[in-house]
């Protein structure tokens, strides 16, 4: 198993992110990964992109403690799932690092997607939902214990209430996508953007795209993360926001922020890799990435 380590800090969490940056976290198993993503929910039955309040970079609440979205998924009976970082489920110390160990609130626990909130206070309520998968929650069910599985996979699904589902768009705000999902990793320079705003950016909307470029595959992870600088880099708050590929396809959820050896960089956790063991273990039938309704547009 996997022991906590000073080299990074989580940019969101449940306690103490109100004030401090956080104790690093992930989990996951190097698991077959499909190239395709979802044509189960029909474009036209989402809000427009310009008017939806739930989307990829929306702010997340879970008994307080906020984090960000990253891509919107289905499943075969049509529920619609929001993405975000198993760690803002979390109930343990800043410093739990192995999300085989770290305990997590139960499934069904009620989040909330708001805007204008701080990282004491949930703001304005935009929609809400039930945590319906938990990476942390899973490998503590299933028993898993391989070190990076343990360490790197940080990811985890709201259903969105039925009420709110019409408030939902899967593109990401001012990018576009995503067009797919990468299975392939990244190699050093290749550049990356996200999109998303913590409150700790006091609602600066011209902070929220950010782009930058990735550091390449941690090869002593197995490909399970991805080192990267971007500008602005992730700070609290931003945990689970989603990265995009030069190209649009998803490729990453934030997990960290980097301490040493290389300082305010951060990491994220393999999508495609993240999401292969969902479907493997969460139980939710034909779980899948659904593509954004807009075109992906790398303005930056």
């Amino acid at each position: 198993m996997r022991t906590p380590t000073p080299r990074t800090t989580r940019p969101g969490s449940r306690r103490a992110a109100a004030v401090a940056l956080l104790g690093s976290a992930a989990l996951g198993t190097a698991l077959a990964t499909s190239t395709t993503a979802s044509a189960q929910t029909d474009p036209g039955a989402f809000a427009p992109a310009a008017e939806a309040t739930i989307t990829p970079g929306t702010q997340m609440y879970t008994e307080g403690a906020q984090c960000t979205s990253n891509f919107v998924f289905d499943d075969a009976a049509g529920n619609l799932y929001v993405g975000y970082a198993a760690h803002c489920a979390g109930t343990g110390a800043a410093t739990d690092t192995d999300g085989c160990l770290a305990d997590s609130l139960p499934l069904g626990t009620r989040v909330t997607f708001n805007e204008g909130g701080s990282l004491l206070g949930e703001g304005t309520r935009l929609g809400a939902g039930t945590l319906a998968y938990s990476s942390w929650d899973t490998m503590d069910r299933i028993g898993t214990s391989d070190a990076n599985t343990c360490a790197y996979n940080d990811f985890a699904l709201v259903r969105v209430d039925a009420a709110d589902v019409g408030k939902v768009n899967p593109s990401v705000p001012f990018f576009g996508g995503p067009t797919g999902i990468d299975t392939d990793g990244t190699a050093a320079g290749d550049r990356v953007h996200s999109y998303g705003n913590s409150s700790l950016r006091g609602g600066l909307e011209l902070l929220s795209p950010k782009t930058g470029a990735s550091l390449g595959d941690d090869p002593a992870t197995d490909g399970w993360t991805h080192p990267l600088y971007t500008v602005t880099p992730g700070v609290p708050g931003d945990s689970g926001s989603g990265f995009l590929s030069a190209d649009g396809t998803a490729v990453g959820t934030l997990s960290t922020l980097g301490l040493a050896p290389l300082p305010a960089s951060n990491n994220i956790g393999d999508l495609a890799k993240e999401l292969a063991f969902a479907q493997q273990h969460s139980g939710i039938d034909g779980l899948d990435l659904v593509l954004g309704t807009e075109p992906f547009e790398p303005v930056l």
